[in-house]
């Protein structure tokens, strides 16, 4: 009897697998996880036209954090130690930006700076409580980028911010950056692994799901062993955007952009910190950006690189919680 029981579920098995729907790489999900639109158990807010992936943590009545990733097209998740502020009695603030992580993709058409720049807005306003709440931006890498041509655009909107490792305000400096830390040598063989992956798989402009898979695969360069970054191994994230990457590296190639015009008009003081392990940033690199500022404090982060929030976050917060309370 038992072995009877035993081959029809075994048949039952064969049967329902040899039926099971095939699995196609351009449906949602398969590749890569679900935006805000096809997944609506994920936490988002409608702003500007759009759907972020955001979600709070902290007293909504108490000063604003709002924290801004790299990319352009990474996501918050390597971010989250930046919760811990919360406890010491800050709103903190995190969201996918507009076609990257989990938030809403868009053609790579419609991607602006001004743009990217409207959307912070419209997180501040869908947040702030009060005239008098105090908003300070927390960004890391092209987040950080983001911040500063924020408060050059808007410099009496923001009491304060937190640049962790920039890499570039202005294209001149971006260059200079990009060129010392993300060269691609076609003789590694860690580039050929990086590369490879075209020969086989490839995704028109509106195939999202097939194009941020790639650009996740590519994203493992970052973290090569003697990446001149300092990065220590593999860090956690959702989805990347490809196309707003796209989009934005187009703008910086065929129209430039120079995010200092103003900067000196913010009389609060900012925070620049960067890791000890980042060949390319450095206390030298710092004071370049930092300069465009009256009132700069400059930290280095020891042992650790360019995602020193993710993975040396105890050395961070304190000199983060510092200066925080030094602009009370």
């Amino acid at each position: 009897m038992n072995l009877k029981i035993m081959a029809v579920a075994v048949l039952a098995c064969l049967t329902l697998y040899s039926c099971e729907k095939e699995l196609y790489i351009n449906e949602p999900g398969n590749m890569v996880p679900k935006t805000v639109e096809g997944d609506p158990s994920l936490p988002s807010i409608s702003v500007n036209g759009t759907t972020l992936h955001a979600e709070t943590f902290g007293n909504p009545d108490s000063a604003l954090i709002i924290f801004l990733h790299g990319g352009p097209g990474g996501d918050y998740r390597s971010g989250l130690n930046v919760k811990r502020l919360a406890e010491d009695g800050y709103h903190v603030v995190f969201y996918d930006q507009r076609g990257s992580g989990l938030s809403k993709r868009h053609e790579k058409h419609t991607y602006s700076i001004q743009l990217y720049l409207d959307d912070l807005s419209a997180v501040i306003e869908h947040y702030k409580k009060a005239p008098n709440q105090r908003v300070i931006l927390f960004g890391h890498s092209w987040g950080a980028i983001l911040a500063a041509a924020y408060i050059n655009k808007y410099p009496t909107q923001i009491h304060g911010a937190i640049f962790a490792e920039p890499g570039g305000f202005n294209k001149d400096l971006l260059n200079e950056y990009g060129g010392a830390s993300r060269k691609l040598n076609p003789l590694l063989e860690k580039t050929s692994d990086v590369l490879y992956y075209d020969q086989f798989l490839t995704g028109r402009e509106n195939e999202h799901e097939v194009l941020d898979y790639k650009l996740a695969i590519m994203s493992s360069f970052s973290y090569a062993q003697g990446n001149d970054e300092g990065v220590e191994g593999p860090f956690p994230f959702w989805r990347n955007g490809a196309a707003v990457l796209q989009a934005f590296s187009s703008i910086s190639e065929n129209e430039g952009f120079d995010f200092t015009t103003d900067l000196d008009q913010f009389q609060k003081k900012v925070l620049f910190i960067y890791g000890e392990k980042n060949k390319s940033y450095g206390l030298s690199f710092a004071k370049k950006e930092a300069a465009f500022f009256p009132l700069a404090e400059l930290v280095q982060i020891e042992n650790t690189g360019h995602q020193m929030i993710h993975f040396n976050w105890n050395s961070v917060y304190p000199k983060v919680l510092n200066y925080l309370t030094s602009i009370k």
